[in-house]
């Protein structure tokens, strides 16, 4: 067996020893510092990077929200205006109908008038229909003009 060698520490190399372990801890210290700052700096860029990612994808869903409600707005008031138009054809052909029998009975009750008239040099050529119920008269007649010369 070897002998044991005793390790004499004078106070000089303690004063030494506790130095080079201040200095190393700090050189330590300080790396961790670097690195805990690195990873800040990664973390702060990571976080800005999924707020903008969050953003865009945010920004599309709304685009493809606001896409389909209009097209649903615009469906609607298409089937709106295709209502509100066969409403409207309704009446129209129930205003024509009416129209239609008002004005045979208005023709048959009350009587019209109807006729042209053709003016030439120095007469008046007349055409008249006048019709008073189922009766009608046809009148047709030829004025001379009394024209001074």
């Amino acid at each position: 067996m070897s002998p044991k060698v005793r390790i004499v520490i004078t106070e000089e190399s303690k004063a030494i020893i506790s130095i080079q372990a201040w200095w190393r801890g700090t050189l330590v210290r300080r790396t961790l510092l670097h690195a805990a700052l690195r990873a800040w700096i990664i973390q702060c860029w990571w976080k800005q990077k999924l707020v903008l990612l969050m953003e865009s994808r945010r920004r599309v869903a709304l685009d493809a929200f606001a896409r389909q409600e209009w097209a649903v707005v615009k469906l609607q008031s298409w089937v709106r205006m295709w209502c509100i138009r066969l409403r409207y054809l309704r009446l129209l052909h129930a205003v024509r109908i009416i129209q239609v029998y008002w004005r045979w009975h208005s023709c048959h009750t009350r009587g019209f008038i109807q006729g042209h008239y053709d003016l030439k040099e120095n007469q008046l050529n007349l055409q008249l229909e006048i019709s008073l119920g189922s009766q009608a008269c046809r009148v047709q007649q030829c004025i001379p003009l009394p024209i001074k010369e």
